[in-house]
Order: structure tokens, then sequence, then C-alpha cells
């Protein structure tokens, strides 16, 4: 009995894959050489058998078993023969879209049908309490263990996402600040190594707490050594402030070795930090144009 739900849970699993992402899984067979015309009629007959099988392994049809076993068979010889036309790593969507042609899947198919033709002959009892008890914790287990494999795969795509997304640059507004161009005295304040390629000007305040949240942020420019950095605070740096005409906190200021303002803007992020600092890398190649 326990054999027969895992064999039903590895062919329901399949076709629930299968149905999670019906276009992917049409698609990943042309990889077999199926017309386009026929994908859909083949991609449904494929997850009905599966669907089908399963929920009959389970109810315990050794007819079923011996019928789930030449199916796999017959994907098994589907993967073979696409691998024989070097098509390996194209996707077979076997479990899912992620599933790839490989000896791998090869593997995996023959381990499910030489147990799914073994199954009639096991023998067949009922477990005890205890060995209810066994099988209720292992399947416990299992899902915890599934589950963390999900929370995993979700945070990899948001962390993908994210990157795919971008990130909003920084806010820069003409009349805040300094102009663009214009060279400051404020570059004295700096302390330039010989591979320094811009000064950083950040704008903090000690009562800003987005200020302090970004503070591993600027910690980690300060590391760079083709940037000097330097932190100027409201209250002790009023006067620089007052002279730049500062908007407020966290603003930053990207310069030039000549002192010239190259890029500014009112940043509350790491990314849009160093957006400020891409953008004046652009405009310091334009003007070398």
């Amino acid at each position: 009995m326990v054999v027969r739900t895992a064999l039903a849970a590895a062919l329901l699993t399949a076709a629930a894959l299968k149905l999670a992402s019906p276009g992917a899984s049409r698609a990943a067979l042309a990889t077999f050489g199926v017309p386009r015309g026929l994908r859909g009629a083949t991609w449904a007959a494929v997850v009905g058998l599966e669907a089908v099988l399963g929920a009959t392994v389970a109810l315990g049809s050794d007819l079923a078993a011996y019928a789930a076993a030449g199916f796999v068979a017959l994907l098994t010889a589907g993967l073979v023969a696409a691998l024989a036309a070097g098509r390996a790593g194209a996707p077979c969507a076997c479990f899912g879209p992620r599933s790839r042609v490989g000896w791998g899947g090869v593997g995996r198919n023959l381990l499910l049908g030489g147990v799914l033709v073994a199954t009639p002959s096991l023998p067949d009892g009922r477990p005890s309490t205890e060995g209810w008890l066994a099988l209720g914790l292992a399947a416990t287990v299992v899902c915890v263990l599934l589950l963390g494999v999900a929370v995993l795969a979700l945070a990899r795509e948001v962390g993908l996402l994210r990157l795919r997304l971008g990130t909003q640059p920084a806010l820069e507004i003409v009349a805040e600040g300094p102009e663009i161009g214009e060279r400051l005295a404020l570059i004295d304040r700096f302390r330039a190594g010989r591979e320094t390629r811009f000064m950083l000007a950040i704008f903090s305040s000690d009562s800003c707490r987005l200020c302090r949240t970004l503070e591993p942020a600027v910690a980690a420019f300060r590391r760079d050594s083709l940037l000097a950095v330097e932190i100027f605070d409201e209250v002790r740096d009023a006067d620089v402030w007052r002279e730049l005409e500062i908007p407020g906190s966290p603003f930053a200021l990207a310069l030039g070795l000549d002192g010239a303002v190259r890029a500014k803007g009112t940043f509350n992020s790491y990314g849009q930090l160093e957006s400020i600092l891409a953008t004046a890398e652009r405009r310091l190649v334009e003007a070398r144009a």
C-alpha cells in the first residue's frame, strides 16, 4: 500500500505540474517531434493518462500498475530517442517546465517502471497502529521538506523578478543642490588615492532613520578603491549644507577629480546610490567624447 501510494503520488504530481504550466508543457513536445497541430491533444492525453493511472494504482489495481509501467517505458523510449538525436538539455516537461532531456531522466523512469512492474508481487499487509503513526510521521517530514524546497524556489523567483525589474534610479532634480558641471571647493575635503576616479559626498543626518539604515551601503562604497567618500552631517557641516543648498538627507554628490559635479540626487537604497555613480561615469565619458 505504501509503495502504491508513492507511485500514485509520482504520477499525479507529473500530471499536476503539466496542468500548472500547460503552455510550456505543450511547447516541450516539440523536443520529441510532435507536430504543432497535435501538441494540444497529445498533452491532454498524457496528462489524462497520468492522472487516471495514478488514481487506479492508488486504488490497488494490478492491471493499472502494469499499464503505468508500459506508459513509463514509452516515455523512456522518447527520452532515449531525443538523446540519440542530440537534444540533450532540451525541455521535456516530464515533471514541470524545468525538466530537461538527460540520462538522469532515463534512469528515473527506469526505476519508476521497475517498481511499477514489481508492485503487484509485493506482499499486501495492513499496518499496525505504530505503523500508521510511523507512516504519518514520515509523510509529515516529506511535506516539510517539500515546503522548504517550495519556499527556496519562491525566494529565488522573487530575487530574479527584482533583478529583471531593475532598480529605480536616484531622484535628480535640477533645482536641488549645486548645478551639474559646477566646480566645487568641496573637493579639498577629500583624500584621493592614485586609483580614485570619483569623489562621493554623502549628506546625512543623525536624526534621519533612513540614513542610519543606509550606513552599511555607504560603508561598502568606502571600501571601493576607485572612490573617495566623505560624509557631511546636517549639524556638524551646516555651512556646507547651506552653501550647496542641500535639500535634505540622504543626498549624494558625485564629483570628478577636477571638482566638477557629475551627478547628484536623493537616494534611499544601495542601488540608487550606485545609479548616481553610474550617471557620473556616463557623463564623464560624454564630456571626454
